[in-house]
């Protein structure tokens, strides 16, 4: 582990003293909400409807006569983005009325990946704002509260730019974590590595460096990201350019190898004072263990990010890099906003964020109906699993987030859960949710760009140190057109998934890879998977999306895909994986 240790002031000491203190008294009202959920409950979502009752939206689903939850299901149906676009067009436009009451701010719309090729714009309200920064308060005491070593000492994190775009009525789009930092605490942002600006770096390459080259010689206690991927990958930059680091570290600058606009290399200049001394320590890390990994030059307290559906993947490599450290996922959380909240370490199971939002499942099997049943907070039943339904500040009501869940416990009345899927259909190797509509209508358009038929194929999610989609294609007449098309099919999976392009820009997702495959498998494989399911046979659909990695263990490789020539998959394996269909709870919410 890193022997640095900063020195802690008699201020420092003091505000410790009252930051406890303060902590001690938030956790406590969040563990009182938990256990009187079903009163919080009522309450939350009544004041929902009381606010903006007199919005558009309120007027048209008759908000002013609902009295409990049994009237709000009457006459509000279960709902999907869709369903609210046209009002969240219109607040697009300026017109805040259309979804709230004269007075509500909207301080920007998180982006987020839709079904289509069209992303979701979720109003960020003052009143979602809040909710949304006491649910992260609440998360990050306790793990402090659990993990004191790690108190008053430096925080890495990584935000996104808020203002990636701005609509027609001038309100900025992008990431919500840059504008969490941006409305931060000046005694919470006194303890972040980076400042607000790295968010204006758009190469990752450049981005993880910067990062990395201001945290690396400080004594950080914790990192936080929504993708473990994010973690390794800034491990590894640091790694890979160890000796550019030490180089800048010594001289108090920051490499023109990478693309850092000026702006924000002079925003930068006060924090990157020659440290000779840091440099020396670093350097007689590297000679000892040939390598610069955050065990030996950083002394964690913990790491914080997801660690359920797929994202576990990643975690067999955190010992390689960080050592022993405890890990806390950080929740169930999304740009439409955070459901729970981890109070323990090595799990991603975390009790209902009751104070925020008012929510209802729906029952695994109840999903494909009509009218499917819809269930309270408190009568959910453990070891079952749930499809999650949110009614919140950012003007979603009975909105259909698609995560599938299952309740592990309760904490009070209030269900522990943790997550499984995004969706039946639903991949998402490093937070992409990519939709097999999406992959569909991605293919329409690659076919098109090449003057080719649509093909027989599938895609299938393919795990390894970074993971990646295999385009399975049924060889039909007879010509090889795997390679065009698996390049022609990763640029429109780009221009119809912003996440997936976000994902492989940061290169946390790998190139699509072709694999030809015999002439008439594809049918074959299709008539075996038809057979096997016995009862609705004949309503059995092709599967074009292929979430869980292993799925395909079936497919005859060629050479093209290279999966026998990967270490990563030699490493991980090429069987079935025995692990949640879909993975992560990928969203916009942190911007990595």
């Amino acid at each position: 582990m890193g022997t640095m240790q900063r020195k802690v002031s008699f201020v420092d000491r003091i505000t410790c003293m009252l930051g406890k203190a303060h902590a001690r008294h938030v956790y406590a009202r969040f563990v009182r909400d938990a256990h009187r959920a079903i009163a919080v409950q009522r309450r939350v979502l009544l004041e929902k409807l009381r606010r903006n009752a007199d919005s558009a939206f309120g007027r048209d689903f008759g908000f002013a006569q609902i009295r409990s939850p049994e009237e709000f299901r009457r006459h509000v149906p279960v709902m999907t983005y869709e369903d609210h676009q046209p009002y969240i067009e219109r607040v697009k436009n300026g017109e805040i009325g259309a979804m709230f009451r004269a007075g509500t701010y909207v301080h920007m719309f998180a982006l987020t990946s839709g079904t289509t090729d069209q992303p979701k714009y979720i109003p960020v309200t003052n009143y979602f704002l809040a909710e949304y920064r006491r649910g992260w308060n609440a998360f990050g005491i306790k793990a402090l509260l659990d993990h004191p070593h790690a108190i008053l000492r430096k925080i890495v994190q990584v935000t996104s730019r808020m203002d990636e775009s701005v609509t027609p009525g001038g309100i900025p789009c992008g990431a919500i974590t840059g504008l969490m930092a941006a409305t931060q605490k000046r005694l919470v942002r006194k303890y972040y590595v980076t400042p607000e600006c790295i968010a204006r770096i758009d190469d990752p390459a450049a981005k993880y460096y910067t990062i990395m080259r201001l945290a690396v010689p400080t004594d950080v206690a914790f990192c936080i990201t929504a993708s473990p991927a994010t973690q390794l990958k800034l491990a590894r930059t640091a790694d890979m350019h160890r000796e550019t680091l030490i180089r800048d570290v010594h001289d108090g600058t920051l490499s023109r190898t990478f693309d850092v606009p000026e702006e924000v290399r002079t925003a930068l200049a006060p924090r990157l004072q020659p440290d000779p001394e840091a440099a020396r320590r670093l350097a007689s890390l590297v000679e000892r263990h040939g390598a610069l990994l955050p065990r030996h030059y950083w002394n964690l307290g913990f790491l914080a990010n997801w660690t359920g559906g797929t994202m576990g993947f990643y975690l067999q490599d955190y010992p390689r890099y960080f050592g022993d450290v405890p890990v806390r996922d950080i929740g169930l959380l999304a740009s439409e906003g955070r459901i729970s909240i981890p109070i323990e370490d090595a799990t991603p199971a975390g009790i209902l964020d009751v104070a925020s939002h008012y929510f209802e499942f729906i029952p695994r099997d109840e999903k494909s109906s009509a009218s499917p049943i819809t269930l309270a907070a408190h009568e959910l039943e453990v070891g079952q699993e749930y499809f999650v339904l949110l009614t919140t500040s950012s003007g979603l009501y009975r909105y259909d987030l698609g995560d599938l869940v299952r309740v592990t416990g309760y904490f009070g009345q209030a269900p522990v859960i943790e997550f499984l899927s995004k969706g039946a259909h639903t991949s998402s190797l490093a937070g992409e949710k990519l939709t097999e509509h999406q992959v569909v209508q991605a293919m329409e358009r690659a076919s098109r760009r090449l003057q080719i038929p649509v093909p027989a194929f599938t895609l299938a999610a393919r795990w390894a140190e970074t993971p990646y989609y295999v385009l399975h294609v049924d060889s039909g007449d007879g010509r090889d057109i795997s390679e065009a098309l698996a390049a022609a099919l990763e640029q429109e999976l780009s221009a119809v998934n912003l996440e997936y392009a976000g994902k492989r820009q940061s290169h946390r997702l790998g190139a699509v890879r072709p694999n030809r495959l015999p002439a008439g498998f594809m049918a074959e494989w299709d008539l075996r998977q038809a057979q096997s399911r016995r009862k609705g046979n004949e309503q059995y659909k092709h599967r074009y999306l292929l979430c869980r990695p292993g799925e395909d263990a079936e497919f005859p490789m060629g050479a093209a895909d290279g999966r026998s020539a990967s270490e990563p998959e030699r490493r991980h394996g090429t069987g079935p994986i025995p692990v949640p269909a879909a993975a992560a709870p990928g969203h916009r919410a942190d911007g990595a």
